[in-house]
């Protein structure tokens, strides 16, 4: 952080002295009040709910600009790197700060693929779920689970450690994905093939059978793969917050990164996704294509409990870029498929078209994000839609791993421990039994 020439003057009208605050600009983005010896100058907090005013830390990773639509991994535009780079490339450009060289490359997807495979054990535990239990509630399970199987890398502090365990999360985590799939329809596990690319991989472990191999489609790969890149990290998020937090007490990588998928299955997080596809299918059962006009007069009453799911953005007030880059894998995936006449996804379609040329949507900057887009792309691939908040942990477990790997290399991190306004009960004593109203 860099100190800023100007200093913030904090006044208050009952006469207490006024107090100066550091101001600190970054590289790019607004600058941040160090508000820090507040408490200790003042006694007083500020209060901010849901952090929205508030920078809980110094980051180099990932910079988001809502204004303009820009969305930067370590200052290198998702547009480029979603045509220009694979995800394995993406991780390595997140975990140690620069896009790998021919050779780099070649080593790191090496080192990944070499650790593909899941102790045999994981197969036990999964047998204790129902066989109707949530994906996500068995990926947290099992991603907690992996600092059981794991005892070489479960020290947070030690880089060596931290080091492993990055390079197994990002290699099992399509590996669980994948398991957690096939235990819910009663299918068998699929092993990795190590001469498969990463989103190859993963759609063979998803999709083949002992009985009948799967030949993955390059259209649909890519359409993963990119799938992956755009939803590899994403600034302070509510998921990224809570790995930090959890990582902050010390506790083993495997444990922090089991509270991001926690957090990412909440339906206002990475559970967005699943709730657009519900949303069309319940435009569906309703009526379908020919109802849409009721529908989007729902969603504009101000009195209707209708909600419109997969669109607008709380960071981005433009368009989303990665929905930009969705939205033409998207068409490309249907267009592959032929799955032009598919009822749900000409629905989709359909309502896209209204919500980029109706000027309520257009005026509101309701624009389909990524999650709009994503989820029609892996229900065109025969992802369930039950599955799809776990592949959008999948591909954030890498910045995860990126964000916590730099809060512990941060000399300034500390636990955190946020503070409240207390508006409870003053203190008060407790009254005998027959005492008490």
């Amino acid at each position: 952080m860099t100190p800023s020439d100007v200093k913030a003057t904090l006044t208050f009208s009952d006469g207490s002295p006024s107090v100066e605050l550091p101001i600190y600009k970054g590289s790019v983005g607004p600058q941040v009040i160090d508000i820090r010896k507040l408490y200790a100058q003042t006694g007083r907090f500020t209060y901010d709910p849901g952090f929205m005013s508030t920078a809980a830390c110094s980051s180099a990773i990932t910079f988001i600009d809502g204004d303009k639509g820009e969305l930067l991994y370590r200052g290198y535009p998702i547009e480029e790197l979603a045509v220009n780079c694979d995800f394995l490339e993406t991780c390595h450009l997140l975990l140690y700060g620069d896009l790998p060289n021919a050779a780099q490359r070649a080593d790191f997807t090496k080192r990944v693929t070499s650790h593909t495979m899941v102790n045999e054990q994981m197969q036990f535990f999964l047998r204790g779920f129902r066989r109707d239990a949530h994906p996500m509630a068995i990926l947290t399970g099992l991603v907690g689970g992996m600092s059981a199987f794991y005892h070489d890398s479960t020290d947070i502090n030690d880089p060596h450690h931290r080091e492993i365990s990055a390079i197994r999360l990002i290699a099992k985590m399509p590996t669980l994905v994948a398991m957690a799939y096939k235990y819910s329809c009663g299918q068998p596990y699929i092993y990795p093939k190590n001469d498969l690319s990463y989103a190859s991989n993963f759609m063979r472990m998803m999709f083949a059978t002992p009985c009948e191999e799967y030949v993955p489609n390059d259209v649909l790969v890519r359409a993963m793969d990119r799938i992956f890149i755009l939803h590899a990290d994403h600034e302070q998020n509510a998921s990224t917050s809570t790995v930090r937090l959890c990582g902050s007490s010390g506790t083993n990588p495997f444990a922090a990164i089991a509270a991001g998928v926690a957090c990412l299955w909440g339906p206002a997080h990475g559970g967005a996704n699943e709730a657009a596809l519900n949303m069309l299918e319940d435009v569906h059962r309703t009526g379908g294509i020919e109802r849409i006009g009721e529908f989007i007069r729902r969603v504009k009453d101000k009195n209707s409990s209708v909600k419109l799911m997969g669109f607008g953005h709380r960071v981005y007030k433009n368009y989303d870029p990665r929905a930009k880059l969705m939205r033409e894998t998207c068409h490309e995936v249907l267009g592959a498929l032929g799955m032009g006449n598919d009822p749900i996804l000409k629905l989709a379609m359909a309502l896209e078209k209204i919500a980029l040329e109706d000027e309520y949507f257009v005026s509101r900057k309701l624009y389909p994000n990524v999650d709009f887009y994503s989820g029609i792309v892996q229900r065109a691939v025969g992802i369930p839609v039950s599955l799809f908040t776990a592949v959008f942990a999948l591909a954030r477990t890498v910045g995860w791993i990126a964000q916590l790997n730099e809060m512990i290399g941060d000399p300034e991190y500390k636990i955190g421990r946020p503070r409240q306004l207390f508006s409870g009960a003053v203190r008060r004593q407790v009254k005998p039994l027959a005492q008490r109203v």
